[in-house]
């Protein structure tokens, strides 16, 4: 399909992205002249990758570790004159530069950051806060900043902002706006770089020396993540490397990114040559959490309205346009975990959240069976496995458990197969109920044309079998003593897919309602690896696994295939990617889309977690994308709310969120999704408009 990438779609700018950049450059212990050719050639490799934000170490034009040479007026001046070379390079070059320099005011030396962008200086930040234990000596050098507001220094023929009160702002690319601190301070108990986030400021920038011990490393990664996360901001940190003395200590050139408590991307460690960390920040991500936090906005009022008292250094940013792609992790499936050395904690959490769940309804209700309905699909062999676990925590047998299978007109024989399988292997009690009889007589009782043998399979049809077998196991739940327990996942209940009032969408404690389709396949995945069950069941899951995701409730067409639910409502997998991005964060339409793009436009693109082989395989151009993401805001923001409404109690699982209307989903059952059409329209090229319908 014809589309020309010169169109806004394809700018990450657009969307609310500011490149960044950690930089290592090739530094040689108080050689000013080397060090200033290391970062103009960091600078300049910043500048072809469309990087807007570079921060290099700490104290990088004269190196951090030369103890006295500090002081000496050779070396001071020919940093303020490698500023000014700096300064006139920059004028050709797009990123702005945050360089480590000593610098003197009046009769003071201070530890300082220089923001230059385009040929100017756009302010100076003194360090707040000054080691002086053990192998550090700062106090010995350098004046703290402390109280440096409202002031003003002469450097590089020009008055330039100085102080602690300054925050960074491009007047055309909203997001990026920065704040800066220098190493020490975010070790401190209130760093100084929190308070630039609540006064505005959406990234954090801290040049660093921080020579390196054991545990060193891990020890920045917590400091960064945990600023990150409570200041719901972007943390940029850049540390000193090869090429500075080894005198008594060693330096590893660690640059990290962290987006609040995500780890973007981060340097290869003791690497001899220049390196450049580039990755693109979501500033309206970030934005946007702060406007849902409404502790941020407490917090920062109870610390004084730190926006009050800061300056705003606004400057306009040569950024480039265009196309220049995305570079930055996208999940393709972000409701599953992707941490390799964390996954199977990740995944024990997840199960053992429904598990627990489970066992304190059981506990409550003092129930004394469980009714599940077992069609031999996902779901519910999901709630089986939880609800066979939380039997065996609380010490209750598991024929406790009652599962019915309940075949109807489209129930396949694989199906049927596997849930009889599956309830023999996990040794609950087991039944099954022909449903087709009722559903007969049900459908002759209204009047439809399929008791009188015609092929009509509409909705009513369908919803007669679904809301026979819920109300079957209702009744069975009265007759035995217990409750039932609800199959219907959170992807479902986004897209509306599923039976209203006595039908999937009713049960007495839906145990699956926090857990989207691709995490309940990842679970199902995890249970067989870690052996969670016995073999035969494992065998049993895995055939489940392999199966084709149908309601069943219309006969297979003549050429036997069988009713898809994926080509109905789309595929899971971009329907979850929506839900994320869309119910956690309110992202546009059109930025999901673009995000979306770039996570499935090819194979293997995008990020999938380990024990997931299908996820690298699939692909989706941006016309299929657009098209399934139109349909999902219909169906969730236009007709599905009501089902949501009249949720059963569940529980909430994943970070990312739930649907509950008792929880972190509140929206009127009547209302449309006319906005959020017209969004992604009004965002994609023209081509791919024209191939969305007008109407659904």
């Amino acid at each position: 399909m014809p589309m020309t990438e010169a169109h806004p779609f394809f700018d990450c700018h657009r969307h609310g992205f500011v490149r960044v950049a950690t930089a290592t450059p090739v530094t040689r212990t108080a050689d000013v002249a080397c060090n200033t050719q290391g970062v103009l050639a960091e600078a300049h490799k910043a500048h072809d990758a469309n990087v807007d934000l570079v921060v290099f170490p700490e104290l990088t034009l004269s190196s951090y570790a030369i103890d006295d040479l500090i002081l000496q007026h050779a070396v001071i001046e020919r940093v303020e004159a490698a500023i000014a070379e700096v300064v006139a390079a920059s004028a050709d070059l797009s990123p702005v530069l945050v360089v480590g320099a000593p610098l003197k005011r009046g009769d003071k030396l201070y530890n300082c950051a220089v923001v230059i962008a385009h040929g100017q200086i756009l302010g100076v930040v003194p360090k707040s806060f000054l080691p002086n234990y053990r192998e550090f000596y700062e106090k010995r050098y350098f004046a703290h900043g402390r109280g440096c507001t409202d002031l003003w220094m002469a450097l590089a023929g020009e008055e330039v902002p100085f102080g602690t009160d300054l925050i960074f702002t491009a007047a055309n690319l909203p997001g990026f706006r920065f704040g800066v601190e220098i190493c020490e301070d975010f070790w401190a108990p209130v760093p100084p770089g929190m308070q630039a986030a609540m006064a505005g400021a959406l990234i954090l920038c801290n040049l660093s020396a921080s020579p390196v011990t054991i545990g060193r490393a891990d020890d920045r990664h917590l400091h960064c993540r945990s600023l990150a996360a409570r200041a719901i901001s972007a943390y940029v940190y850049s540390a000193s490397g090869y090429g500075e003395s080894t005198t008594d200590l060693a330096w590893d050139g660690q640059g990290v990114v962290y987006e609040m408590s995500t780890l973007l991307a981060q340097s290869q460690r003791f690497d001899r040559s220049g390196e450049l960390t580039v990755v693109d920040i979501d500033t309206e991500r970030l934005a946007a959490e702060r406007m849902r936090n409404q502790t941020f906005a407490d917090a920062a009022e109870f610390a004084g309205s730190p926006a009050e008292s800061y300056r705003k250094v606004v400057f306009e940013h040569a950024h480039a346009a265009g196309d220049i792609g995305l570079i930055r992790p996208v999940a393709r499936f972000p409701f599953v975990p992707d941490r390799p050395e964390k996954l199977d904690e990740d995944c024990y959490e997840a199960f053992n959240i429904q598990v627990d769940a489970l066992m304190r309804r059981i506990e409550s209700t003092r129930a004394k069976s469980l009714i599940i309905g077992i069609s031999g699909g996902l779901d519910s062999t999901h709630a089986l496995i939880v609800a066979a676990k939380a039997c065996d925590r609380l010490g209750m047998p598991r024929t406790a458990i009652r599962g019915y299978t309940m075949p109807g007109f489209g129930t396949s024989d694989r199906t049927k197969d596997n849930a009889h399988r599956l309830m023999q292997a996990m040794d609950i009690t087991a039944g099954e109920i022909d449903i087709r009889p009722a559903a007969t007589k049900m459908l002759a009782d209204i009047g439809h044309p399929f008791a009188d043998g015609e092929p009509v399979h509409d909705v009513t049809f369908e919803n007669v079998q679904a809301g026979l077998r819920t109300d079957y196991l209702f009744r069975l739940a009265g007759q035995n003593g217990g409750f039932v327990v609800g199959t219907g996942d959170l992807s479902e209940l986004a897209l509306g897919w599923c039976t209203y009032g006595v039908g999937d969408h009713m049960s007495h404690y839906g145990v699956n309602a926090g857990v989207p389709k691709t995490l309940i396949q990842y679970l199902i995945r995890w249970a067989i690896r870690t052996e969670q069950f016995t073999e035969a069941s494992g065998k049993v899951l895995a055939d489940v696994l392999d199966t084709e995701i149908s309601p069943e409730l219309v006969p297979p067409g003549a050429d036997g295939a069988m009713q898809s639910t994926q080509s109905i409502v789309g595929p899971y997998e971009l329907n979850d990617f929506f839900i994320h991005h869309i119910t956690r964060f309110g992202q546009r339409p059109s930025k999901v889309a673009f995000l979306a793009w770039h996570a499935w436009k090819e194979a293997g693109q995008g990020l999938w977690p380990a024990g997931f082989p299908d996820g690298e395989k699939n692909a989706y151009d941006l016309a299929t994308i657009a098209g399934w993401l139109d349909k999902f805001c219909a169906r969730f923001f236009g007709f599905s709310q009501f089902k949501r409404s009249a949720l059963p109690n569940g529980p909430k699982v994943s970070s990312a969120g739930a649907l509950s209307p008792r929880g972190d989903w509140r929206a009127p059952s009547d209302a449309v999704a006319t906005v959020w059409r017209e969004e992604l329209r009004s965002g994609l090229p023209e081509d791919i408009v024209q191939g969305l319908p007008a109407s659904l």
